[in-house]
């Protein structure tokens, strides 16, 4: 029978369920770092995933479907935090010409300071990493790729510009060499892309 990775008996038999664990701690601190920079600036989570998205990403990516893609919400929550983003004067709408009812989103000025700043809140996730050394960086990069990649297919998250669910990705010998078309050349671990802006979904 399956037991569950959160059974302490199981879990302290199974280094499978331990990683597990771990990485739900991790998940954790994600949403306690993201709570404590988005009160500071009388903010949502969400509201601050949405500015940090829109600080990085280009033009087609900033309209209300395809954060909703992005972030797995429905339509109608991310309209409602564009309403309340745009409210507090942070972020202004495009409309495009051909479609008055699409547009695109933009940061103001003030729009882009708060979410240059919140971008960091991540400062003391990256200091442990920080001390790994080299080869274990790129076996937990290569290790938590394939994770994202699993879970992708199970339909659990839905947008991925990575480079392993790319058009333009090629593996080999068992998965140990990666060569990208698009740039014609092989990729090193550490080349191998989470957010790629040359993304293209393979057919």
């Amino acid at each position: 029978m399956e037991q569950s990775d959160f059974d302490l008996q199981h879990q302290n038999r199974s280094v499978e369920s331990r990683i597990v664990a771990a990485l739900e701690k991790i998940s954790q601190a994600f949403r306690v770092l993201l709570w404590q920079e988005s009160r500071e600036f009388s903010l949502t989570p969400t509201q601050v995933q949405v500015l940090i998205f829109l600080l990085h990403h280009s033009e087609e990516k900033r309209k209300v479907s395809y954060l909703a893609d992005e972030f797995n919400m429905t339509k109608a929550t991310i309209s409602d935090t564009v309403k309340a983003l745009t409210q507090k004067g942070l972020i202004a709408k495009a409309y495009e010409p051909e479609d008055t009812r699409s547009y695109i989103i933009y940061l103001t000025e003030k729009g882009r300071e708060i979410a240059s700043e919140t971008s960091f809140f991540t400062r003391e996730i990256h200091a442990p990493i920080d001390q790994l050394h080299a080869d274990d960086k790129e076996n937990l990069l290569l290790s938590l790729l394939n994770i994202i990649r699993h879970l992708n297919k199970a339909g659990i998250i839905t947008i991925q510009r990575m480079c392993m669910t790319c058009a333009h990705y090629q593996v080999s010998d068992r998965g140990q060499k990666h060569f990208c078309t698009l740039l014609n050349q092989k990729l090193e671990v550490t080349d191998i892309r989470i957010d790629c802006p040359e993304y293209e979904m393979k057919a």
